[in-house]
């Protein structure tokens, strides 16, 4: 039935999915579980089903597609609107949200004034003063946070000082009449439930709910929309436990491999292809990922129509070196191919943009936290007493920004080759100057952290720092309550990095002391050979 008397136009773009693209596309209307491993087509398969859902009757007014930040909603947006137009539908005949979007439109429904909206770390700036350090900042943001979005996660009750801070900031927001960004989801669910009028209204808009990247749910994001499927369920969530990386955003690989105990008739359909990267590169990651535990029992197969490789390359042990050599390998790859270099962290990443500053090399980076110098310390810097010595003001710089030990160190090298603070000075603002100059959002070289890099792809990559103690994080793992768990996370994006190259993965290790996941991927034949 799914073919029959479907528009032309329907069934040609069906009839270009690959065999699961198409099955999960066409499953019957119900609650279904799409498990989408790295480069299988997800978003093909959503915007195809979106189609077939329309053609076989669904109202446009009754989906809504939510989504985790508003490129990919408007990418999905675009998509939906390309494919209902062959139906004759206008654009936005189907609602592609964010969740803190859709929060904010139930909350604005229900009379909440969502214009005041705050910026949480500057009222807690404002309540505790300015001389808040920069690490309490961070502390209680996330911590309240997790106060409101997964209580039983939070700060334990003989934490007390934040508990009494979180109860003051909340306090603050009533007597102001506000609400920050976490109360657009945290908020709606409750509204929703104590208005059977507004429940019964939202859930008419959202009779057909997909979700995607269901792996990243947080707790209150899927109660939220358990809540507006009611008991009808009819729910497409589309995600990849293999894909979950971010616990610090409260992601937990359990919610999706438990979501059938929560959605009675819950089906999984699972697409088995990574028509993205090339054999090799989906069998490393493939065996990598397999050493998790908790993971749902798939297969993860390739296409044959890919080509490619993987390359294992020794570290110089040199940070400067190591980029030298990346970068001018890939001098002779086709300049209209793309290329990346993932680490673990921004610190990683820095002596790269130094090279590419000396090779004149453009590049782009996906994360703002990629900054040489540290851009924290510039101010203090242009501000100091010109009759300071170079090291004495950067030691001062440093302090007063609360920059961390590596950065302060990176800015202290740089006092080597200057006179004076002036010509310091002179020195950084001409870097950074021509650094921003690189930096172009279409450069072919891409600078960016594993974090930061799922959904995309490159036609060649480099993971660097597969050593000991970098990756996975030797400080994660010393800091866990359950290092296990975040062992499997730490390889969980290893596998995304990794499978964000479409023809060649280099993978940079440190011989004498190569990462558990270099370990597990390759056999000890394979690491004396390269």
């Amino acid at each position: 039935m799914e073919g029959a008397g479907l528009p032309g136009l329907v069934e040609a773009r069906l009839s270009r999915l690959a065999p699961d693209q198409r099955a999960a596309a066409t499953a019957a209307p119900g609650p279904v579980l799409c498990v989408a491993p790295a480069g299988s087509g997800k978003t093909t398969t959503v915007v195809a089903r979106l189609a077939w859902r329309v053609a076989t009757g669904a109202d446009p007014a009754s989906i809504c597609a939510l989504t985790f930040n508003r490129a990919a909603a408007q990418e999905l947006q675009e998509r939906a609107d390309a494919a209902l137009a062959e139906l004759g539908h206008e654009c936005g005949a189907v609602r592609v949200r964010t969740f803190h979007a859709l929060g904010r439109e139930i909350l604005a429904d229900a009379g909440v004034d969502v214009t005041r909206i705050v910026e949480r770390t500057a009222v807690l700036t404002r309540l505790a003063g300015s001389n808040l350090p920069p690490v309490q900042l961070r502390h209680l943001d996330d911590a309240f946070t997790r106060l409101k979005l997964d209580p039983e996660r939070g700060p334990a009750p003989t934490d007390t000082n934040t508990h009494a801070a979180f109860a003051a900031y909340q306090q603050w927001l009533v007597q102001h009449d506000s609400i920050d960004l976490d109360d657009l989801v945290a908020l709606a669910g409750p509204r929703l439930q104590a208005d059977a009028a507004l429940l019964a209204r939202w859930r008419a808009r959202t009779a057909v709910l997909f979700v995607d990247e269901a792996q990243d749910l947080d707790k209150t994001q899927l109660d939220l929309a358990l809540l507006l499927t009611g008991e009808r369920r009819d729910l497409f969530a589309v995600g990849d436990d293999d894909q979950t990386i971010y616990a610090w955003r409260l992601a937990d690989v359990r919610r999706v491999l438990g979501l059938a105990a929560r959605v009675p008739g819950l089906r999984r359909i699972d697409l088995e292809t990574n028509h993205r990267c090339a054999p090799e590169v989906v069998r490393r990651a493939a065996r990598l990922v397999e050493h998790n535990e908790e993971r749902f029992d798939k297969r993860i197969l390739s296409s044959p129509r890919n080509s490619g490789t993987v390359r294992l390359l020794p570290d110089p042990g040199d940070e400067v070196a190591r980029a030298r050599l990346l970068l001018t390998r890939w001098a002779g790859e086709p300049p209209d191919e793309r290329h990346a270099i993932l680490a673990r962290t921004n610190r990683e990443l820095v002596p790269f943009a130094a090279v590419a500053l000396e090779l004149g090399l453009p590049y782009r980076v996906e994360d703002d936290g990629l900054r040489w110098p540290d851009e924290r310390a510039l101010a203090a810097l242009e501000a100091a007493d010109l009759h300071l010595p170079p090291l004495v003001a950067v030691q001062r710089a440093a302090f007063g920004a609360r920059l961390p030990p590596e950065a302060t160190a990176d800015l202290l090298a740089w006092t080597a080759g200057c006179r004076d603070l002036a010509e310091l000075r002179a020195s950084i603002r001409d870097r950074t100057k021509a650094q921003q100059r690189l930096r172009q959002d279409h450069a072919n070289l891409t600078l960016a952290t594993a974090h930061g890099t799922k959904g995309l792809e490159w036609e060649h990559v480099a993971c660097i720092g597969h050593d000991e103690g970098a990756f996975p994080s030797g400080r994660a793992l010393r800091e866990a309550d359950d290092p296990q768990r975040v062992l499997e996370e730490e390889r969980r994006l290893a596998y995304v990095a990794w499978t964000r190259a479409r023809k060649t993965l280099t993978i940079v290790y440190d011989p004498g002391a190569p990462s558990t996941f270099v370990l597990e991927a390759f056999d000890t034949a394979e690491l004396a050979g390269s």
